[in-house]
């Protein structure tokens, strides 16, 4: 395959993440906070993160929920800067990850570098909503509860279906390797 074939692929597939991103939420958004407890736009940026790459993540990561809150009016004005910072990292760090981190087995590979990927977005999360988006109005126990308690089914769920996902793509020849956008 040709380099622009190549670099041509990578975007479709940034696109395809990031219209995932728009759409998935939206299946969750008549159920009551099933945004936080089931975090449906963290699949899409985070499989863009390691399938694309670390710019195609960042790209994915700020430009889902900006678009979403655009498009449906979630996330709420008030939580966008934090979902943007949060996401962006989310996509950003998968995709460094998944070039750095090294190991003859691949489902190795892809799990270090998805919880990396997830540890990441959180911590920058909660450190930007300590220190400017919520500042004096934060805690340890409100981040834990969170990105931790709260995000647990979503944790779950991230965990078990993007690795899933990636060797369905794999196995159905959609995709060779990881993170080279």
């Amino acid at each position: 395959m040709s380099k622009s074939t190549a670099k041509t692929r990578t975007m479709i597939y940034a696109a395809l993440c990031l219209a995932l991103g728009v759409v998935l939420p939206l299946a969750f958004h008549s159920i009551p906070n099933a945004g936080s407890v089931f975090l449906p736009m963290h699949i899409p940026v985070l499989l863009c993160g390691l399938i694309c790459g670390p710019l195609y993540g960042l790209a994915c990561g700020i430009l889902s929920p900006l678009l979403s809150s655009i498009i449906t009016g979630m996330p709420p004005a008030a939580y966008l800067p934090s979902m943007l910072c949060e996401l962006a990292v989310y996509g950003l760090a998968a995709g460094v990850m998944i070039r750095v981190l090294h190991s003859t087995h691949e489902l190795k590979r892809i799990y270090l570098a998805l919880v990396a990927a997830m540890l990441c977005g959180r911590i920058v999360g909660g450190v930007l909503n300590a220190l400017i988006f919520q500042f004096g109005n934060y805690s340890f126990a409100a981040w834990f509860a969170a990105y931790f308690v709260t995000g647990l089914a979503g944790i779950l769920i991230q965990i078990i279906l993007i690795p899933l996902l990636i060797f369905a793509l794999r196995k159905a020849g959609l995709i060779k390797s990881l993170g080279n956008g």
